[in-house]
């Protein structure tokens, strides 16, 4: 049994297969999955999704770039959202300073307003970082964040950092990434943290694990991702997959 704790079957990739992309899913022993929404259009489909699987939940929040379109309006809409009892974390949330559509220091203030929003419902948060690993983990501290805690969404930096990030509360998410070749990171922190502290993730229809890369990512492919810790950790494919189920399922608070 394993747990996808970050996907986008709201996207529009799925519009043509969703329930087919669902059942392939089961078929590989993916029971549990969390649908991300993060702006208007997919926050909604989020829930919809989530309310018509008993094992599907939700998350909704607003992402890095597009932090320049939030307002007090969409602040509250994700405060009512988030006691939705299918709804069971706050994000993405996060820095990404790769895109330039919205400033960095309007993203930080978006991101500190949704910390403070998930402190406030009690919730956990799920962290996007793209080229902005240093000033997330200081708003992270700054804003206690360990509070509520959170997921290091596709975790892609090195291993000192993670154990920052552990000590804060939060979990550490590894996503297809870790089964590319040349990953040298991402294999290292799989190798180097303790499972208690880890989950697994596919980001679809992004970053398909091999030998599926550049093809349309789905949860049936967080297999992969397991299999790829196992035997980076010299462990059983079946004690990854359920460890970190377990540690999703108490993590979002989910009685299995």
């Amino acid at each position: 049994m394993l747990f996808d704790t970050h996907v986008h079957l709201n996207a529009d990739q799925f519009e043509e297969d969703l329930e087919a992309t669902i059942q392939r899913a089961n078929e590989a022993g993916v029971e549990y999955m969390t649908v991300v929404g993060f702006d208007h259009k997919t926050i909604p489909k989020a829930i919809e999704i989530a309310e018509s699987h008993e094992k599907i939940y939700a998350a909704v929040g607003w992402h890095p770039v597009d932090a320049v379109d939030l307002s007090d309006k969409e602040l509250e809409w994700i405060e009512e959202l988030s006691s939705h009892p299918k709804v069971v974390a706050i994000g993405e949330m996060g820095l990404d300073y790769h895109w330039d559509k919205s400033p960095a220091d309007v993203q930080k203030e978006v991101f500190r307003k949704q910390i403070r929003l998930a402190k406030k419902v009690k919730m956990p948060i799920i962290i996007h970082n793209r080229e902005a690993t240093d000033d997330i983990v200081e708003i992270l501290k700054e804003e206690d964040a360990s509070e509520v805690g959170g997921i290091m969404h596709c975790y892609s930096g090195p291993v000192e950092t993670a154990q920052e990030c552990i000590d804060m509360n939060f979990m550490i998410s590894i996503g297809g990434p870790v089964t590319f070749k040349n990953a040298k990171l991402p294999k290292e922190v799989a190798k180097a943290i303790d499972l208690k502290h880890m989950l697994v993730e596919t980001d679809c229809p992004f970053l398909a694990p091999h030998p599926n890369r550049g093809k349309r990512n789905e949860p049936a492919y967080v297999k992969l991702v397991a299999e790829q810790i196992a035997e980076l950790k010299e462990i059983t494919f079946e004690e990854v997959s359920e460890v970190t189920t377990s540690n999703a399922l108490q993590f979002f608070g989910i009685q299995s």
